[in-house]
């Protein structure tokens, strides 16, 4: 498969933008932005998410057995683009991002449309990705903010595409 194909196809459906959070060993925040994100199941309530297996953030998602996803707001570029660097840069750019810890134990950005706190269920590979089920803990959906939409490499305001 032509991967510019593969990139160009699967960018043409629309999907929201999470960035998916969770604490290291020494207690600092760390995550990645995921559009690979997916209900999975209602009984028990499953979702699932996808982070490359060369993320600098995946073993600690792994290692952390907790984490959350952030679905993020429209105007919450910000995030979306910190947590989407690598390394040193990450690190810098996600300094700056408010987030609250959770009574659950996790990192929720502040702002954020819904959370989605969860343990991890099971972990099965998926090509250069993981593919993470994550059991849904607890939630919480904000319905007065608007949640950022992403296709073909642009990001809009799902309420301005609604009217």
């Amino acid at each position: 498969m032509n991967e510019d194909l593969y990139k160009q196809v699967l960018g043409s459906f629309p999907s929201g933008v999470t960035v998916v959070t969770a604490y290291d060993d020494d207690g600092a925040v760390t995550g990645l932005t995921a559009s690979a994100f997916s209900a999975l199941s209602m009984d028990p309530a499953l979702v699932l998410v996808c982070p490359n297996y060369s993320s600098d953030s995946y073993p600690v998602l792994r290692e952390a057995s907790r984490f959350a996803i952030n679905i993020l707001a429209a105007d919450q570029t910000g995030p979306c683009f910190a947590f989407a660097k690598k390394g040193e840069a990450k690190t810098a750019a996600i300094a700056d991002v408010a987030v609250t810890r959770s009574e659950f134990g996790t990192p929720l950005i502040d702002g954020a449309v819904a959370t989605i706190e969860c343990s991890l269920w099971k972990e099965y590979e998926g090509g250069d990705h993981a593919i993470l089920i994550g059991k849904m803990e607890q939630a919480n959906v904000n319905e007065a903010r608007s949640p950022m939409v992403y296709c073909r490499g642009k990001m809009a305001d799902w309420a301005t595409l609604t009217d």
